[in-house]
């Protein structure tokens, strides 16, 4: 292990280390540590994500080893998945760390971190909006008729009459899209003018989001949202670990974890200098390939653990530091982002439907019509000059006038768009002038329902897309998964068996939340649980196997997973907090949430322990303690 001064040691290549009995105490304690990490990964193999926190908590687990030199980290199963092919340069994008300007330089032609979400412009909203509302049948119907409309021998209505309803329906709808594009704008301008903190000549400084630029370093603190997609280059945490929140992403609220590779963790960020290269932009949102090369030393592999997307939270990390990668419209949220769509309701789909068929029927009646009208006037075509309304000449005046007598086959045709014209109440305009009414006003009230006012957040319902009112609580398919997509997907703890005894009379039990003082500040669960007095009993006051077993039980509860506790304010008691457990699994919460019910509170968990609030006791445990347990407790 010793090692030339300013390297470090290639990556091990297997966690499980071989050892003879001629080992030192640093190669027992690797081999203990390679133990934890077999634990680990067998109790979270079930899982793709879990792999990279087992094997980042063997790294951390032999750092920590007195005596022992810190190793460079190892990366992930996708990352060497990733990493048999190599990236080519055609193929891939240069990034210099901290050096913009020339990871911006031609012929790189890279975007700014802009967005923009909005679907039209002051140049192209009238004629995109005009092209989507000939979307509905009835539109064009109706622009038949006012077309008929200015024909003179057709004529039943001033021309402006007959296109006036029309221009009614289409500016209302008109209003109604330019109002949500006009919210669409106006969230592209409040997101573009956010700022962070960049790096800027050593020191970090505020900074627009539309300002920044591929190759920037940002720190980000917690609860922040990412301003780009980032490879992360140093965190809060000695180890490099971050917890991020993907919500915005793909709907998970669970922690995701994410580190920071040693190499560029031991190097300040304004002294950081290299090149990454990384594959250039895609939709993928799980995976990411990258090499970055510090200073000419060995290159290091990036994977999906080493890179925070834009629109990613910070959570449990006080802060994080990164370089932007890719910025604005080549980030994977927005390569993601199909944009606004043009929404029509079930209602419409129908409705043109209907007007196609009354279209039909209405055509086929006026052929009908125009086809007899053409059989009387053969019949009847040499008394024309006198019969009336088709008199050829006109007497009434002393000199004998010709009328526009265009022949037999232009008045058929006059005929059956005449005919259109006496027919067209079967699709009634004013049906669907009321429909447009009707919508701004259900939207008007859905807004104002205090029904539908949020308390916690202090904000109303919101009508986005004023054209799908009717849609709103329609249910046509259910679709059933198991992860929790169209649930709460909320687990409860119900009952516990130990040692073969069965522990489930907690139907008539209290909600137990058990409060614990940590420095003198009442900390208590955010979910309660109902608990079982005979299983609470025998925790407390019981003796035997029995009572070990069971406390061993709650113990492994509380320790052996990746539940990071968060202390938040209690709106209820602002002298109290509340503990809320965050996690990658809601199962893991709902049996934390238990164990700290009957007793076994978690209160902390950094990189190398874990605090446990037993009964009132603090006990502090290491990462080997938890894996024994597990070990223990899965044997009954």
């Amino acid at each position: 292990m010793d090692l030339p001064a300013g390297r470090l040691p290639d990556p091990l290549p297997s966690p499980i280390i071989k050892h003879s009995p001629s080992m030192s105490l640093q190669s027992r304690s690797l081999r203990s540590s390679s133990v934890h990490f077999a634990a680990d990964f067998r109790s979270r193999s079930s899982k793709p994500e879990s792999a990279s926190p087992s094997i980042e908590s063997f790294r951390t687990a032999r750092s920590g080893t007195p005596g022992v030199s810190r190793s460079s980290t190892r990366r992930s199963a996708s990352e060497r998945l990733g990493s048999q092919r190599d990236l080519r340069d055609e193929d891939a994008r240069f990034v210099y760390i901290n050096d913009a300007p020339r990871t911006n330089a031609p012929p790189a032609v890279l975007p700014d971190n802009s967005v923009h979400t909005a679907k039209y412009s002051i140049a192209t909203f009238l004629p995109r909006n005009l092209y989507e509302q000939f979307h509905r049948v009835a539109n064009v119907y109706f622009l038949i008729l006012a077309a008929l409309n200015f024909v003179p021998q057709l004529l039943v209505f001033s021309p402006v009459a007959g296109i006036l309803p029309l221009a009614f329906v289409l500016g209302v709808t008109a209003v109604k899209d330019g109002y949500e594009d006009w919210r669409r704008h106006r969230s592209d301008k409040n997101e573009n003018n956010r700022t962070a903190s960049v790096l800027v000549d050593g020191v970090f400084r505020p900074k627009r989001w539309k300002q920044m630029q591929v190759g920037d370093v940002v720190r980000v603190v917690a609860n922040e949202t990412m301003p780009c997609d980032m490879v992360l280059l140093s965190t809060s945490d000695p180890t490099g670990v971050a917890y991020v929140q993907t919500i915005n992403l793909d709907g998970e609220s669970n922690l995701k974890t994410r580190y920071a590779k040693q190499e560029t963790m031991l190097t300040p960020p304004e002294a950081l200098a290299g090149v990454i290269k990384c594959e250039k932009p895609n939709r993928n949102i799980y995976g990411f390939l990258a090499t970055v090369d510090l200073d000419g030393r060995r290159a290091v592999s990036l994977g999906t653990s080493s890179i925070m997307l834009r629109g990613c939270e910070l959570k449990n990390t006080s802060w994080a530091i990164g370089v932007a990668v890719y910025t604005g419209r080549d980030t994977k949220v927005m390569l993601n982002n199909s944009g606004a769509p043009s929404k029509r309701s079930r209602l419409d789909t129908q409705m043109n439907r209907e007007t196609i068929a009354l279209a039909v029927t209405l055509v086929l009646l006026c052929s009908t019509v125009a086809l007899l009208a053409g059989i009387w006037l053969g019949d009847h075509n040499d008394k024309l000059g006198v019969i009336p309304f088709f008199r050829k000449y006109d007497y009434s005046s002393l000199e004998v006038g010709k009328y526009n007598w265009f022949g037999t086959g232009a008045q058929v045709l006059f005929t059956f768009m005449s005919g259109v014209i006496q027919f067209q109440v079967m699709i009634p305009i004013a049906l669907f002038i009321s429909m447009e009414i009707v919508r701004a006003g259900q939207a008007y009230f859905m807004v104002q329902d205090d029904h539908m006012f949020d308390d916690k957040n202090k904000a109303r319902f919101q009508c986005r897309a004023l054209n799908i009112n009717e849609d709103l609580g329609q249910i046509k398919f259910v679709f059933s998964d198991k992860t929790g997509t169209l649930t709460e997907n909320k687990m409860e703890f119900r009952c516990a068996s130990v040692h073969g005894r069965d522990f489930s009379e907690n139907d008539g039990g209290e909600e137990d939340r058990n409060a614990v003082l940590v420095d003198g500040v009442s900390l208590r669960p955010k979910t309660p649980v109902r608990t079982d007095p005979k299983l609470t009993a025998l925790l407390k006051d019981g003796t035997g196997a029995m009572a070990g077993r069971a406390r061993d039980l709650f113990l492994a509860l509380a320790t052996c997973n990746t539940i990071v506790p968060i202390v938040e304010e209690d709106p209820a008691d602002p002298a109290a907090k509340v503990l809320e457990y965050q996690g990658e699994s809601p199962d893991e919460q709902a049996l934390v949430y238990a164990a700290a019910a009957y007793g076994h509170t978690l209160v902390e968990r950094t990189s190398g322990h874990i605090i446990v609030d037993v009964f009132g006791t603090r006990q502090r445990y290491g990462h080997i303690v938890p894996m024994i347990l597990y070990s223990f407790c899965s044997r009954f």
